[in-house]
């Protein structure tokens, strides 16, 4: 098919297969990679965070337009993830697949969570400090920081409730974004995979894991009262990494590994 059809995206049976394979490879790849990609992964998803604070900082255009440029301009983490080589524990929840296959154990599966994750926090936490040091928050004579504290202040005021359910459907979105990175053929193809899911979960407000251990940070630097609540930071990156796990492994994994991977549908092939 891909001799005949050199241009044609994977068709979706083919990409939970790629997804298969890929959490095995993952599943095997050392610690010290491991830490040194999702480190990577932190700075990329950092980068995209603050292009898009900067993006929104008084923006005129109306909220839902702001809202939308912002996004495309967080599109640059998942891109630069996807295309130059990192590993981010959001998408890494798509391992969920090659595990229900039999094909890695538990603990294959939480060990890759569990370092990508560490070094997803390093880079993000990395960037946080090399941004301040920039002085990219005096932009604009303040207001890019005064953005940056606004976005902060307001993920720390939700509900343990509503950050899980925004974590649940953000990384259903991020995961559809990596699913159909898959199923695109050139760098042209990823780009264009990614738009649209990451554009959606920012312009709708949703809550990502990774990228809130830089906006948490960052805004709790900035700030200069007590407008963040260091308690309203932690319940916010608990909340919402598990909800991320959630939307990750049952709304995306699950699905698809019933639909295309379950033996009983291999059997009938």
């Amino acid at each position: 098919m891909d001799s005949q059809h050199p241009n044609e995206a994977h068709p979706p049976r083919e990409i939970a297969q790629m997804v298969e394979r890929l959490g095995v490879a993952k599943a095997q790849t050392d610690t010290l990679t491991l830490l040194v990609l999702g480190l990577l992964a932190g700075a990329f998803v950092s980068m995209g965070a603050i292009f898009s604070t900067v993006i929104m900082t008084q923006s005129a255009l109306g909220f839902g337009v702001t809202r939308l440029l912002g996004g495309v301009g967080f599109c640059l983490g998942l891109v630069l993830v996807v295309v130059a080589g990192a590993e981010l524990f959001t998408g890494n929840n798509l391992l969920a697949m090659a595990w229900a296959s039999g094909l890695i154990r538990v603990r294959d599966v939480l060990r890759n969570w569990f370092w990508v994750y560490v070094g997803n926090v390093v880079g993000c936490l990395g960037t946080a400090l090399f941004v301040l040091w920039a002085g990219v928050a005096n932009l604009g004579g303040g207001v890019v920081g005064q953005t940056a504290v606004a976005i902060a202040e307001a993920k720390c005021g939700l509900s343990f409730g509503e950050a899980f359910a925004r974590g649940v459907l953000c990384n259903a979105l991020v995961c559809l974004a990596v699913w159909l990175t898959l199923g695109g053929r050139s760098v042209s193809d990823k780009i264009l995979a990614v738009l649209f899911p990451v554009t959606a979960f920012v312009a709708l407000g949703l809550e990502h894991s990774i990228a809130n251990w830089f906006f948490l940070p960052f805004g709790i630097a900035l700030e200069q009262g007590d407008e963040i609540s260091i308690v309203g930071a932690i319940r916010n990156l608990v909340a919402v990494t598990a909800g991320n796990v959630v939307g990750g492994t049952l709304l995306v994994a699950a699905v698809y590994w019933v639909a295309y991977l379950r033996p009983e549908r291999r059997a009938n092939r």
